[in-house]
């Protein structure tokens, strides 16, 4: 198991199209991927539990990966938050 904290750097926070890009990243790995904002818990590869988060830019959230490919799973929801989001 993996667990990291990112702080959202897009301007338009994690919302539409961003959430789009998360879930379809996450889609791609095999491991459970859990998005934690404040107390809520939900499925990162959940569209619909991604937009309920309604996480703004500057907000915290944790990603918690498990599973056999979890390295990989962190390193790609890493870059996308970290580099592809910040763009936006």
């Amino acid at each position: 198991m993996i667990k990291k904290e990112f702080e959202i750097l897009s301007s338009i926070g994690l919302h539409a199209r961003p959430a789009a890009l998360f879930v379809q990243t996450a889609n791609k790995f095999e491991s459970e991927i859990t998005v934690i904002k404040d107390q809520s818990e939900i499925n990162g590869k959940s569209i619909m539990g991604i937009m309920a988060l309604a996480v703004s830019k500057g907000e915290k959230i944790t990603i918690i990966v498990d599973g056999k490919d979890e390295k990989q799973a962190m390193d790609a929801l890493e870059e996308l938050l970290t580099k592809r989001f910040a763009q936006m």
